[in-house]
């Protein structure tokens, strides 16, 4: 009887994270995943929609069908030389993207998208994946052929951002580009991540019709109350009311499903049983719903069943294409009067204004807008995310940055899902608008049982950093919040600390100096008008005040006499703060907010326009947030250098140092000092010899090597960074007085001590610092600086930053420590070469992003003198990692810890 014969292998799995949710163009959910054999059926179907004309455009040549070869080839892949990756949308295959290696380095890219769905962006999408994916499986180009007449591809390569080079051959369109992820390349995916983003939300903001899906007759129930405010509120849309035993609610005929409205329907509210929810998001897709606000309690913030049933409806919602807000939240609301939508459970329908609100808490939400009504700010918009499931505050901000009516953000964050995005973002977000932040849990690092999070490694204070780096003016509480936002949404930035203080009343003007000085600002005018001073008064003063060229802000403070109202000194202050280019910030009766006789009119019909005047109840606040946004206007105006140029670095060799170590090491490698000494050369860091040595005869020797002058230390760990030196022999400089070095230090250290000794040149003198970075799960690469020694590590003085990093981060980090008096010449030192420190930081900082397998870098003992600094010693660990920073070259949707992405 013959042998059976020998089957081929099994395909390797696909690597876990080439699977995910992906947002489109229009701002709607697909799903992208790795082609399965399974997926015969599937394709098959596919292939049954896609026009005649796209299948002549793929295969250059009439093939209405596929045969059974065909479904199998494409359908079994290795998931190495040959990939494909498909897009899927209610369970139906709508796109199909493939390589096939052609040589080393070298595959040729294919795609097919349904008509129905081309120009929605997929084929940019799948290239990204694709791309991506032969990253990781060492490929360097793609080619592809096109028919000259598919403009639509030829388009699609053309605006990946990769350099595309074309060629003719036997009337066939060659394109070739090779597909490594440069700045440009990257740049595209995340405008391209941006415009999509911002689409979903404009969605929600702006619909023609919502259907209240759980509306009530019943009185002070959820489903009653949302009905009620949004008629209220004069929705300038459709609204209508689902509910499956009612005939009416509140005059509106109500509907038993949402699929038998008659017209179209944008955005659904749904107030049911948790245990319901899913059916309702069946009911809305099929209806062609676009996006849905869950306003039902009873998920992710109940425990874990909660949290399971909280994640079939992420998974479920997207793979319908449907964007959720939600659950568990209180709702949205825009405020455009050509919109004027209250789709939330607040009575509270806020006044028109400048500023997007975003917050996490359903519960705080409503004190948030009555607190915004009270002080007379105005929204723009609001959103309350609830368990934040789906829509984020990435996506708000992405939203906002484009959103004309909207000038300042604020952001209450009880979590952050993916802090790496939201640095980017908001780094330039920044730029154009303020972004004004409080931060729940910053000391004990407490996250809502709601939100599913995973654990950021970095500290608390890397947290803090990434905040300050990106802009964000980031406040302790929600009072300072609103103080800060009314100042940033009326008046302009300041453009230095220098203050004037005008007032009637000595005791607070001095409050208000104190104030100033203990935030770093610098008061250089004080008037002190006396109690009696009319407006006339307090006009020449503060145009004085305005018009002085060492003045950069004023704070006003007026305290009536008795029973004077106040009214003309109000009027000049309004009248000044109108016309000044500089802020004007007052206690004016000691009221809170923008009260009305401050306020300007607006032309755009916010309840106060730019100019108007906020006042504080006490001038201690009005100090702190002009602080606030002092420093938001200094980091505005510093320039920030470029990141190193990669042409400074060898980042190939790096690369290729570390491939070489870690080899095939799962568990991860610690770098022996030489090959770290070869892998920092890469970036321009000279770690110095520190040979290790044994004996003394190793010592000798040693010593003769590095040419004498030279040091003997232990290295055992409860002798480093000792201040006194006493592990330390200096400057040796022959046989015999190593030997002294030798018996003295042995003497010290003790027979037992597994540390050993090293032998290292004699350093300059200099400040010991040290310079360290990790790869956070969450942030990724983070860096951090700090002088070196026990202290420092006692007291946490080091300061952190998240690269890439420009000039104006390293020279902060530097500078905001608080030892950072030893390097500029404290008590008559010398000052260190601060330039040298920064582009050690700078160095440290590239080399940590661009190579993720280094779990962690330290530069333990930099002594930075006025010449230049001498590294003394590092150390580092590798780690193997499959998909470390892919979402940096991809788009990808977030997924909750345990998701299980759907088919």
């Amino acid at each position: 009887m013959s042998a059976a014969p020998e089957q081929p292998p099994a395909p390797a799995a696909p690597p876990r994270h080439w699977e995910a949710d992906v947002l489109l163009r229009d701002g709607s959910t697909a799903h992208i995943r790795p082609i399965r054999p399974e997926d015969a059926e599937l394709l098959v179907d596919f292939y049954s929609r896609v026009s005649d004309r796209s299948k002549y455009y793929r295969f250059f040549s009439p093939m209405p069908r596929l045969s059974d070869r065909d479904v199998e080839r494409f359908t079994k892949v290795d998931h190495d030389r040959r990939v494909a990756l498909v897009l899927v949308l209610q369970g139906r295959m709508i796109a199909v993207g493939r390589y096939d290696t052609l040589r080393a380095g070298e595959a040729e890219v294919a795609f097919l998208v349904e008509d129905a769905h081309q120009g929605r962006g997929i084929a940019q999408l799948l290239l990204e994946h694709l791309a991506q994916a032969g990253r990781e499986r060492g490929l360097e180009k793609f080619v592809a052929e096109v028919l000259p007449d598919n403009s639509r591809m030829i388009q699609t390569f053309r605006d990946a951002g990769y350099r595309v080079a074309t060629e003719y051959e036997d009337g066939v369109l060659v394109l070739e580009f090779p597909i490594d992820a440069t700045d440009t390349a990257i740049g595209v995916m995340q405008g391209r991540e941006h415009r999509a983003e911002a689409a979903s939300i404009e969605r929600f903001f702006n619909p023609r019709s919502v259907a209240i899906i759980g509306a009530s007759r019943r009185q002070e129930t959820i489903g009653q109350t949302l009905v009620r405010n949004l008629v209220n509120g004069d929705f300038t849309g459709r609204v209508y009311a689902v509910n499956p035993t009612a005939g009416a609610v509140s005059g509106l005929p109500a509907y038993k499903s949402v699929t038998d409205i008659p017209d179209d329907v944008d955005v659904a509210i749904v107030a049911v049983p948790a245990d319901a929810v899913q059916d309702v998001v069946l009911d809305c897709a099929a209806k062609g719903v676009h996006g849905l606000v869950v306003i039902s309690s009873g998920f992710a913030e109940t425990g874990e069943e909660g949290r399971q049933r909280q994640r079939r409806l992420v998974g479920l919602s997207r793979s319908y294409g449907l964007r959720l807000i939600g659950p568990n939240c209180l709702g949205i609301i825009n405020t455009d009067p050509s919109v004027s939508i209250n789709a939330s459970l607040s009575q509270v329908m806020p006044p028109r204004g400048r500023a997007g609100f975003f917050c996490q808490s359903g519960a705080l939400g409503s004190a948030i807008l009555e607190k915004v009504q009270n002080r007379g700010l105005g929204l723009s918009t609001f959103v309350s995310a609830g368990n934040r499931a789906d829509v984020s505050g990435n996506d708000l901000l992405q939203y906002w940055e484009e959103d004309d009516s909207t000038e300042v953000v604020l952001l209450y964050l009880e979590s952050i899902g993916n802090p790496r995005k939201f640095s980017r973002i908001a780094r330039r977000v920044s730029l154009r608008k303020p972004i004004v932040a409080v931060r729940s849990g910053r000391t004990t690092q407490g996250v809502p049982m709601g939100h599913a999070v995973r654990k950021i490694a970095a500290p608390p204070a890397a947290v803090d950093a990434m905040f300050r780096q990106a802009g964000v003016i980031q406040v302790d509480t929600l009072e300072e919040m609103f103080d800060v936002a009314q100042l940033v949404a009326h008046q302009p930035l300041p453009r230095g600390r220098r203050v004037a203080i005008v007032g009637n009343s000595d005791a607070l003007g001095l409050l208000a100096a104190d104030a100033a000085a203990a935030v770093g600002l610098v008061v250089n005018k004080s008037v002190a008008l006396g109690a009696e001073a009319g407006a006339e008064d307090f006009e020449d003063a503060l145009d004085a005040a305005i018009d002085d060229p060492d003045v950069d802000s004023v704070v006003a403070v007026y305290i009536p006499p008795l029973n004077v109202s106040g009214e003309e000194v109000a009027n000049v202050l309004a009248a000044i703060g109108e016309q000044s280019d500089k802020p004007l910030v007052s206690t004016f009766l000691g009221v809170e907010g923008v009260p009305e006789l401050l306020r300007v009119p607006d032309v755009a019909g916010s309840t106060a326009g730019r100019g108007s005047v906020p006042s504080y109840p006490a001038v201690e606040a009005a100090v702190r947030a002009l602080a606030r946004v002092v420093e938001y206007a200094v980091w505005l105006r510093t320039p920030d250098g470029p990141p190193p140029s990669p042409d400074e670095v060898d980042g190939d060799r790096a690369r290729e140092i570390v491939g070489r170590l870690l080899g095939d090491r799962p568990g991860g490698v610690d770098v022996a000092r030489d090959e770290l000494r070869e892998l920092l050369a890469c970036y321009d860091i000279d770690l110095w010899p520190a040979p290790s040595v044994s004996t003394l005869e190793e010592a000798v020797a040693a010593g003769e090597a590095l040419g004498w002058d030279v040091v003997l230390k232990a290295t055992a760990e409860h002798l480093r960074e000792r201040p006194d030196l006493a592990h330390v022999w200096r400057n040796i400089d022959g046989p015999d007085h190593m030997r002294d070095a030798w018996a003295s230090l042995h003497e010290l250290v003790g027979e037992d001590d597994s540390g050993g000794f090293i032998v290292q040149r004699t350093a300059p003198p200099g400040v010991p610092i040290a310079i360290r970075s990790l790869e956070d799960p969450l942030f990724g690469p983070v860096v951090s600086f700090g002088i070196s020694g026990p202290m420092t590590e006692l007291l946490a003085d080091r300061s952190y930053r998240i690269p890439p990093l420009g000039s104006r981060d390293a020279a902060a980090m530097v500078r905001e420590v608080r030892s950072a008096p030893l390097l500029f010449g404290y008590r008559g030192a010398d000052v260190v070469d601060v330039g040298e420190v920064e582009r050690l930081i700078r160095r440290v900082a590239q080399l940590q992003n661009d190579i993720p397998q280094v779990s962690g870098l330290e530069l333990g003992l930099v002594l930075a003198g006025p010449h230049g600094s001498t590294v003394l010693s590092a150390e580092a660990r590798l780690e193997q990692v499959s998909d470390a920073r892919s979402d940096w070259f991809v788009r990808r949707m977030p997924t909750q810890p345990g998701d299980t992405l759907p088919s």
